[in-house]
C-alpha cells in the first residue's frame, strides 16, 4: 500500500509494515550480483555527477553547478539519468563484462512506477549479440521471483509466471496484430526518414487520436501506449524487439534491415522492466542522433544538454557490445506484489509521496 500524505515512512509502525519487502529487496540484490559474478562480470561504480546527463529528447535531468574553491562558477553539472556513458567508456578502456547497481536521477518523473531517484541495474557484454541479453534478462527475472518466494510477477491484478518462456514479438508484428498497421511501410528502406502522414492515417483508422503537429515518433508512441502495451506481458514476459530505426536511441541498426534497430524492451503486468541495445559504435551516427534529439528537446522544452564529447571520443575505441538497463525497483515491486514504487524504497522521497 502506497504512503499517503498523512503517513510517514519512518514511523515504527509504517516501517514494520514495509520491512519485509525491503528485506526481500536486499536479498534480491545480493542474488543478482552473485549471478553476474558467476558469469565472470566485474561490478563497477561510476560517477553520478556529470557535465552531460544524457542526450535523449524526453529525459530530464537535475541540474546543479560545480564551483571552484574560491566560489567562482567552474561549470554547470547534472546528476546522470543513466550510467550508460561511463560504462561504455569502461568498455573502451578494456573491460569486457561489467555491471552496476546505479543510483540514477530523472526530473519530471513521479508516479506509482516512477521516483525521481531510483536504482538501475545496467550491464554490458563486449562482443556479444543482443539476443544474449534476452537470455540474461529471463534468467535474472526468474531468479528475482525465486528470491521473493512467489515465482510470479504481480501488479494491479495481473500475474505473470516467471518460469514461462518469454514471448518474443517485433514491433512490426505487434502493430499489425494489435492495431492493424503496417509499421515498416512508413519507414524508408534506409531507415533515415519516415512518412508521418501515412502512419497518422493508419493510426486514425485504428482509433488513435492524432494532432496536426504530431511527429512520426509522437504517433508511433501513442500507438504503442494505447494499442500494444495493454495487450502484452499479461501471462508471461514479453520481449518487444526490433524497434524502428527512428526510435533506436543508442542502438545500432539491424544489418539485415536498416529500418529497424537492435533494441528490445521487456514488459510484465503492463510494466516496462528492461531496455536493451545492440550498441551503436558509429561516432558520426551517434553524434547526428544526439544533435537531432537536442534540437527537438530545445523546441519542446526550451532547454538542451551539452554533448559528452569524451563519450563520443571513447565510442570510437569501444568494441562491439550489447547492454541492458533493468529497473531494479520495479522488479522488486512486481516480484513482491507491491502497488507502488515507494513501497520498495528504503527511504522514499516523502516530499513527493503518492496519495
Amino acid at each position: 500500500m502506497a504512503l499517503s500524505r498523512d503517513q510517514t515512512w519512518w514511523t515504527k509502525a509504517q516501517h514494520a509494515v514495509r520491512r519485509p519487502r525491503l528485506a526481500t529487496r536486499m536479498r534480491m540484490r545480493h542474488a543478482l550480483a552473485g549471478w553476474f559474478e558467476q558469469q565472470g562480470f566485474s561490478e563497477v561504480e561510476t560517477a553520478q555527477l556529470r557535465m552531460s546527463p544524457g542526450n535523449e529528447t524526453h529525459l530530464h535531468a537535475f541540474a546543479t553547478e560545480w564551483r571552484q574553491t574560491d566560489g567562482r562558477l567552474a561549470a554547470p553539472m547534472y546528476l546522470h539519468t543513466s550510467p550508460e556513458f561511463s560504462l561504455k567508456k569502461l568498455l573502451a578502456a578494456g573491460e569486457t563484462q561489467i555491471f552496476e547497481f546505479a543510483r540514477v536521477f530523472r526530473n519530471r518523473e513521479r508516479g506509482r512506477l516512477h521516483a525521481p531517484e531510483f536504482t538501475m541495474l545496467e550491464w554490458y557484454r563486449a562482443n556479444a549479440p543482443y539476443e544474449q541479453l534476452m537470455q540474461d534478462c529471463a534468467e535474472l527475472i526468474t531468479l528475482a521471483a525465486e528470491v521473493a518466494g512467489s515465482g510470479t510477477l504481480t501488479h494491479r491484478g495481473v500475474s505473470v509466471d516467471a518460469y514461462r518462456e518469454p514471448q518474443r514479438l517485433t514491433l512490426a508484428d505487434a502493430f499489425d496484430r494489435y492495431a492493424g498497421i503496417d509499421l515498416l511501410a512508413t519507414i524508408a528502406a534506409d531507415g533515415l526518414s519516415c512518412d508521418k502522414d501515412q502512419l497518422a492515417v493508419a493510426a486514425q483508422s485504428s482509433g488513435i487520436r492524432v494532432a496536426d503537429d504530431d511527429t512520426w515518433s509522437d504517433v508511433f508512441t501513442r500507438v504503442v501506449l494505447e494499442k500494444v502495451e495493454p495487450e502484452i506481458g499479461r501471462d508471461r514476459l514479453c520481449i518487444l524487439c526490433e524497434y524502428p530505426a527512428p526510435e533506436a536511441a543508442l542502438a545500432r541498426r539491424k544489418p539485415s534491415d536498416p529500418r529497424v534497430s537492435e533494441r528490445f524492451e521487456i514488459f510484465a503486468c503492463g510494466v516496462e522492466l528492461v531496455n536493451a541495445f545492440g550498441e551503436l559504435t558509429d561516432v558520426a551516427e551517434q553524434r547526428r542522433r544526439f544533435e537531432a534529439d537536442m534540437i527537438a528537446k530545445q523546441a519542446l522544452y526550451g532547454e538542451a544538454y551539452p554533448l559528452d564529447e569524451e563519450f563520443l571520443a571513447a565510442l570510437a575505441h569501444m568494441p562491439p557490445a550489447s547492454g541492458a538497463a533493468l529497473g531494479f525497483d520495479r522488479l522488486v515491486m512486481l516480484t513482491t506484489g507491491a502497488d507502488c514504487i515507494d513501497d520498495v524504497l528504503w527511504s522514499p522521497p516523502a516530499q513527493w509521496t503518492i496519495a
